[in-house]
This record gives structure tokens, C-alpha cells and sequence, in this order.
């Protein structure tokens, strides 16, 4: 059983490759960060391998997909992603996109390439991770709310095409709330709630994953929040999520 996983050398990706080991899953780690891979790979007791790229570029996408093609994947992680904080007029366009780069294009070509060759198999899970952040406008990080939100809806869309082919491949979202893990710090950001571990979303959502929960949330308060958001209009959303965002500044 092998799981390649995206974003591995910190955070949820890096938890969940430590869960995924202690299943007795080998690995395939991919990540920018070389030193932290290797780290990584030398505490795991399965076998696994590391490949250095950078999914904000369609090029190296591609490459990972042709370099590991002949492993048949049982799980694909979609994890590497990051945020960015500030008035949509003024944050960086290159940095915004690169994170539509990462967060949308190499999520969208991974999960078709791979799920090709799962469906032909008929089996294979893909976890793509997304955020509570898909769920509503976000006001103050607005493009990665919309990224996030393009994650989850494709990822819903393309479960129920395969449910009603009855077939045994199984694609789901991860959409967690605030994470102790160092995304807040590349969006610029402090959480103005109490963070979940990344070994608890980790471990929560491979096994929601193989219960077969297509929209993943882990911890009650994001579960509640989601509930509540029922009974908001979306205009009362957009307020709502500037205020929560506008007290994460920096």
C-alpha cells in the first residue's frame, strides 16, 4: 500500500504521513523543503521517498505525476497549500498567483491524473485538503477563500460522479479550522481562536476518510460554526468573517 502526499515536510501533511506510516503505508513525500523531507523520511519505519518540488509550477506538476505513475498510488494527499493575508488591492499578484498556482491548478491536475489511473484500477482514495474557509466569502484573504473554495466544491462534484458509477474510488475534503502548524505565519496572520493539533486533524481525517465522509471537519466548534451558518444571510457572513479575519492582523 503506498500514499503519496503533497506539502509533507511540516504540518498536516507531515502528521498525516506519520499516521499513514503507523498503518503500514509506504510513503511518497512531496515538498520544497529538502532538509525537512529527509528529516522526515530517517523517523519513518516504512519505506518511502522524497521529491523536491515546487507545485507552483505547472512544469514540476506534471513531473511528479510521470515520476511516480508506475507506484499505484492507493491514497493521494492534495495538501501543500498556503494563504495570504491583506486588502485584495494590495496584496502581492505574484504571490497571489502562485497560490492559485499551488491551491487550484496542481490540486486539479493531480487529482485527475491520478484518479485516471485509480479508475481503472477501481480503487484508490484522494484526501485533497481544503479549509472551513471554502464555505463562505473571506474578506481580507479573499483569494484564498475562493481557492479553498474551488477545492471543496471539486472535490464534492467529483465523489458524487463516482458514487453514482458505483465505483470503489473515493475522493473527500478536508476542511479544517485554525491549525497549530506554520500556516500562519507565511499568510501573515495570528488565529484568533485556539488552534487543533495537526496530529489531531491528521489522524481525524484519514479515518473519516476510510468511514467514507466526503466533507471532513474536524473539531466541535467547527462543526458548530458550520451548523450556525444555516441560519446567516450571506451578507451577515461577509461582515461576520472580516471581523474574525481583521483581528488575526498582525
Amino acid at each position: 500500500m503506498k500514499a503519496l502526499i503533497t506539502g509533507a515536510s511540516s504540518g498536516i501533511g507531515r502528521s498525516m504521513a506519520k499516521y499513514l506510516a503507523s498503518l503500514g503505508y509506504q510513503l511518497i513525500l512531496v515538498g520544497r523543503d529538502k532538509t525537512k523531507l529527509e528529516e522526515l523520511q530517517k523517523s519513518l519505519s516504512v519505506e518511502s521517498k522524497i521529491i523536491i518540488a515546487d507545485l507552483s509550477d505547472i512544469t514540476r506538476v506534471k513531473e511528479v505525476y510521470v515520476m511516480t505513475k508506475s507506484d499505484d498510488i492507493d491514497i493521494l494527499i492534495n495538501n501543500a497549500g498556503f494563504g495570504l493575508f491583506g486588502k485584495f488591492y494590495e496584496t502581492d499578484i505574484n504571490k497571489e498567483l502562485e497560490m492559485i498556482h499551488t491551491n487550484i491548478e496542481a490540486v486539479h491536475l493531480l487529482t485527475k491524473l491520478f484518479l485516471r489511473d485509480m479508475q481503472k484500477r477501481n480503487s484508490g482514495y484522494i484526501l485533497n485538503v481544503a479549509s472551513m474557509a471554502a464555505f463562505g466569502p473571506g474578506p481580507l484573504m479573499a483569494t484564498y477563500y475562493a481557492t479553498k473554495a474551488y477545492v471543496n466544491n471539486l472535490s464534492e462534484a467529483i465523489n458524487e460522479e463516482l458514487r453514482r458509477e458505483k465505483s470503489n474510488v473515493f475522493v473527500c475534503s478536508l476542511c479544517p479550522g485554525p491549525v497549530d502548524t506554520n500556516f500562519n505565519n507565511t499568510a501573515n496572520v495570528e488565529f484568533s481562536v485556539k488552534p487543533l493539533s495537526s496530529d489531531e486533524v491528521a489522524h481525524y481525517a484519514i479515518d473519516s476518510m476510510f468511514k467514507g465522509k466526503v466533507v471532513i471537519v474536524p473539531g466541535f466548534k467547527m462543526k458548530l460554526t458550520m451548523f450556525l451558518r444555516r441560519f446567516g444571510t450571506r451578507k451577515m457572513i461577509r461582515k461576520i468573517t472580516y471581523n474574525i479575519q481583521k483581528r488575526k492582523e498582525k
